[in-house]
This record gives C-alpha cells, sequence and structure tokens, in this order.
C-alpha cells in the first residue's frame, strides 16, 4: 500500500471519528430541550391540578355565601312576619321563607357535589405533585449526565481537532487538497478499497485497466466514476462479483 494511501485513511478515521462527534455535540441540545420539556410538562401538570382545587376552594366558599345570603333573607322576612298583622303580607312572607329554603336545599346539594370533585381535585393534586417530583429528579439526572457527556465530547473534539491537524499538515499540499475536494463533494468516504472489482464508495465496476494501476500502487488512482481515491490491500478480493 503506497504510504499516502495509509496517511490519508488515517486522516480520513480522525475525519469521520469528527464528523461522529459533531453529530452527537448537535444532538444535545435538542435532547435536553427534549428533557426540559418533560419537566415542564409535568410542572404545568401540576399547575393545572393546582388551579383546579384553588377553584373548587374558592366555589365552596362562594356557596357558603350564598347559604348565608339565604339564612338571613330568612331572619329578615321571618322578623317581617312578626311585625304585620296582615294575612296576605303574611303568606307572601311564608313563600318567600319557601322560596329561601329550597334555594338553601339545592346549595346544599351543590355542595355534598363540590365536595366530591374537591376531593378527586386532591387526590389528582397529589398525583401531579408525585409525578412532578420524579420528572424533576429524572431530568436533573439527566441533564446531569448529558453535561458530562457534552463535556467529554467537548474535549474528544478537541483533541481530534488538533490530531487532524497534525496530520492533514504532514500530507504532501497536493494530496492534501485533492483529499479535501473529494471529502466536501462526497463526504467521508473518500479513500475507499476495491472489493470484487468494484468501487468500494460508488459501488460501481472499475475497469480492468484502473484495478492494475491501482495493484501497481505507484501512483494514486482515481474511481473513474465518482472520482474518490482508490487502494489496494492484499486481503482485499479483486474478482468480480458473478
Amino acid at each position: 500500500m503506497l504510504a499516502v494511501i495509509e496517511q490519508l485513511l488515517v486522516l480520513q478515521d480522525r475525519d469521520r471519528r469528527l464528523l461522529r462527534v459533531r453529530a452527537e455535540l448537535a444532538a444535545i441540545g435538542p435532547q435536553r430541550q427534549a428533557m426540559q420539556a418533560r419537566s415542564a410538562g409535568a410542572a404545568a401538570a401540576h399547575e393545572q391540578a393546582r388551579q383546579r382545587t384553588l377553584q373548587l376552594e374558592s366555589r365552596r366558599k362562594e356557596l357558603e355565601l350564598e347559604i348565608e345570603a339565604q339564612q338571613k333573607m330568612i331572619e329578615r322576612y321571618t322578623g317581617q312576619q312578626m311585625q304585620t298583622r296582615k294575612n296576605e303580607e303574611y303568606q307572601a312572607l311564608t313563600k318567600e321563607i319557601e322560596h329561601c329554603r329550597a334555594a338553601i336545599t339545592r346549595i346544599e346539594d351543590q355542595q355534598l357535589e363540590l365536595m366530591e370533585q374537591a376531593e378527586a381535585a386532591h387526590r389528582g393534586l397529589a398525583v401531579a405533585a408525585a409525578e412532578l417530583k420524579h420528572a424533576q429528579t429524572l431530568v436533573e439526572d439527566e441533564l446531569a449526565q448529558l453535561a458530562a457527556s457534552e463535556a467529554n465530547l467537548r474535549r474528544e473534539l478537541a483533541e481530534l481537532e488538533t490530531d487532524r491537524t497534525a496530520l492533514a499538515t504532514a500530507v504532501d499540499e497536493p494530496v492534501r487538497h485533492r483529499y479535501e475536494r473529494i471529502l466536501k463533494s462526497r463526504g467521508d468516504k473518500v479513500v475507499v478499497g476495491i472489493e470484487h472489482g468494484v468501487c468500494g464508495g460508488c459501488h460501481m465496476k472499475i475497469p480492468a485497466q484502473v484495478v492494475v494501476q491501482c495493484r501497481a500502487q505507484q501512483e494514486l488512482v482515481n474511481c473513474p466514476n465518482c472520482g474518490r481515491l482508490l487502494y489496494y490491500a492484499r486481503d482485499m478480493d479483486l474478482t468480480v462479483a458473478s
């Protein structure tokens, strides 16, 4: 194998590792946002449950005030009955008192229903609080692990970039430019082997003359189909697949 091919294969390995590390780093932000969204979702559910209990408590107090108002009206009508001497007025006041008592009965029915709703709401709030605590603990742990992973990836990235710079500098400039052009247009498969008579990059058949050139290991050879750099290793099968 040509020495320059060996250099380029090592450089290509660093480029692939750099791509992997950069992709993993790029995924950190969305992962962090997804974790925070889970915690925010649990917090929103807890707040909704809390607001529900507050609304029911507010309604309970309103009903109590409504009963008090009806009771005061009964007291007032009763007092007026004691003062009137007219039967018609007395009967009219009696009807008003009955209306007030009927209203109190309806309100008390509402109170019973409200009590059931309040009990269910408090149970829901307890569940939401437990789920929020669990979500916050879980997300805190996940965020800590993610931060540690990010720090490791950034260290690895810095090391790879330094290593890559040194490796690239060691390659002759014309060859390096040739490699960089293919890297830019073809991705991380720049230097590829010949397997069964086809290019390891585009998987197109290689002409016999090009295969012979590659085996001679005298110069850099490009795939006539995709332009990638070809190499030959003794353990490769150069027979064209039937």
